[in-house]
């Protein structure tokens, strides 16, 4: 990433305008007011555009002057692609909203907000620690807006029927569950799961899932070696992922006393909904959708197991933020207008009507009497996610990896070990 001078820039009145109405948490310009009314930008993303729209409306609300901001939402998928031709072609946007493991092959596009401007200090103590994967050397590469971290939903009805108490807070005790839960009819076919894992067609966030596993372990998947970003998916890493692959993939092994999922059986969500599978690893932000399919199952929910010993804290977390395109003739107008979109005020908004726990750690520290609330945000604490080469390339990756080896047709240290050489060759890619 590199620092451009655009950012030392004194911007003379805006600033006065924001602090006055006490809005512009980030402004750290000083000013007049001789400045004209600030220019309108567009924003091009892959967060919700409904979500986003309401909430420049909700924050408009409340300003003096009303922030103009046009947001064209794009697919995941096609994103890339379609903002990499804009740039080439001089049609930009002015500021991208994507998921944090998007960045990677956009960075020489986009351009920091220098320490100068935002001090790392004060970036570190204001977020979570999800957020400093957008930190390097010499600034930000985006602001934090929102995060969504990976739960896990369990049905109370089928654990109260099996007698027990209470939800799995550690890997180690699925394997006894799935004795316990999981039901099968005479001929051996699964009728009923305690949990899903094991396979990528039918497991829903398998990616975030097996992913959460490796980042627990001490794994960060991605880190920076002495040739740039490079995989730790290989066995001779500081923390081999083996033992989480041969964890995530006993589920499906016939032969071993937890056998609970099989590819025949349908998507992890649907069998949740439907009360045959007692486990659901999802996001924060699936529970009003599972809520609205299905308003009689009985469910809970509860942060994301952990390793019994040992390892890290973790849980995968989709982190969205803003980031400044390089070639924006309108720079700094989209620094200050996304400043005041990320201002605490309005991000405590965003959190309750989003139902999301908050980026920023003060706002977690205010606590919530809400229950559900309660675990967002203490996921939210835990969350972590990695530099990827492309989220779609990774969950190829990782789903090739795991079907190498509940196949039989690689051991787990050559599947790994071939998956790390994969995945290295999709970094490269992604930087040239």
């Amino acid at each position: 990433m590199k620092k451009f001078s655009i950012f030392q820039i004194v911007v003379i009145a805006l600033f006065v305008i924001f602090i006055v109405a006490g809005v512009a948490a980030f402004a750290l310009y000083k000013g007049n007011s001789s400045t004209a009314t600030l220019p309108a930008i567009t924003v091009w993303g892959t967060f919700p555009a409904d979500a986003f729209n309401k909430y420049v409306a909700s924050v408009n609300s409340g300003l003096p002057e009303a922030l103009k901001v046009t947001y064209v939402q794009k697919s995941t998928a096609s994103f890339s692609q379609e903002f990499t031709t804009a740039v080439s072609r001089g049609l930009q946007p002015d500021a991208i909203l994507v998921s944090a493991d998007m960045i990677l092959s956009q960075e020489d596009k986009l351009t920091e907000i220098p320490y100068s401007t935002l001090p790392q200090r004060t970036f570190l103590d204001s977020y979570i620690q999800e957020a400093d994967m957008y930190l390097d050397a010499s600034g930000a590469v985006a602001l934090p807006f929102t995060v969504d971290p990976l739960v896990m939903y369990w049905n109370r009805d089928t654990f109260n029927g099996a007698g027990l108490a209470t939800y799995p807070k550690t890997w180690d005790e699925f394997n006894g569950l799935a004795q316990k839960l999981t039901s099968k009819d005479q001929n051996g076919n699964i009728r009923k799961s305690a949990v899903a894992m094991g396979t990528f067609s039918n497991v829903d966030n398998a990616r975030e899932l097996l992913g959460s596993l490796f980042l627990q372990l001490g794994n960060p998947v991605t880190a920076i070696g002495k040739y740039g970003l490079a995989s730790t998916i290989k066995v001779d890493a500081a923390a081999n992922p083996a033992p989480a692959l041969q964890y995530f993939t006993q589920f499906v092994d016939p032969s071993n006393a937890s056998y609970s999922w099989n590819r025949s059986l349908p998507d992890s969500k649907s069998a949740f909904l439907s009360g045959t599978l007692a486990t659901y690893f999802g996001f924060a932000s699936e529970l009003s959708d599972i809520r609205a399919k299905n308003p009689n199952l009985n469910f809970d929910v509860a942060a994301l197991p952990q390793l019994k010993s040992g390892g890290i804290k973790a849980a995968y977390g989709r982190m969205y933020g803003f980031s400044l395109v390089r070639t924006s003739p309108n720079i700094n107008a989209a620094f200050t207008i996304i400043s005041t979109l990320v201002n605490p005020t309005a991000l405590a908004a965003l959190s309750q009507t989003m139902y999301l726990p908050p980026v920023r750690t003060d706002l977690i520290a205010a606590g919530s009497s809400d229950p559900y609330m309660t675990i967002f945000d203490q996921a939210a604490l835990i969350s972590r996610s990695w530099i990827d080469a492309d989220p779609a390339e990774s969950e190829n990756i990782f789903g090739a990896l795991v079907d190498s080896i509940t196949s039989g047709s690689k051991t787990i240290q050559q599947a790994v070990n071939d998956a790390g050489a994969e995945y290295d060759a999709a970094l490269k890619q992604a930087v040239q």
